[in-house]
């Protein structure tokens, strides 16, 4: 939670839909908030899965002085209890990144991709080359004109 390991996975049981983790976390003084952010994601070169736990708003410690995660009043809290659950979302891995990176240079591998690339900084040329010439007139044109008038 907040880029910090608070525990780790006990169990996963995987079914058509849906995946269920449990989790154990390492303290009892650790209080996790209904409203967070809760997604699996892939770390390091050999995909450790982690779970990120991104809580949405400030908790003061006023609230939490007196949960325990154990007793029957926890339910009622904003934080979750013992056996309690909380929906989560994929993160980022790895695997959609190699596959977005592939379609990347596939798209830049693709001849009518420099095709459209030439004609596009062809006509830019052109197009600023003609900027370039009307600006000059248009230098040109007010020089001698404030000339004219400043005699």
């Amino acid at each position: 939670m907040r880029g910090i390991n608070i525990g780790y996975v006990k169990n996963i049981k995987m079914n058509f839909n849906s995946v269920l983790v449990l989790v154990h976390i390492k303290s009892n003084d650790i209080l996790i908030p209904k409203n967070a952010i809760i997604e699996t994601s892939q770390t390091g070169l050999l995909n450790d899965a982690v779970i990120d736990i991104l809580p949405l708003e400030t908790i003061f410690i006023e609230k939490i002085r007196d949960i325990d995660v154990f007793s029957n009043v926890c339910q009622e809290s904003k934080f979750l209890c013992n056996l309690s659950y909380i929906y989560g979302e994929r993160g980022l891995n790895y695997d959609d990144l190699i596959r977005a990176a592939t379609r990347i240079s596939q798209r830049f591998d693709d001849p009518r991709f420099f095709n459209l690339l030439y004609i596009f900084l062809q006509n830019s040329f052109e197009i600023s080359e003609d900027i370039a010439n009307t600006t000059a007139l248009f230098y040109h044109l007010l020089r001698n004109f404030l000339l004219y008038f400043t005699q």
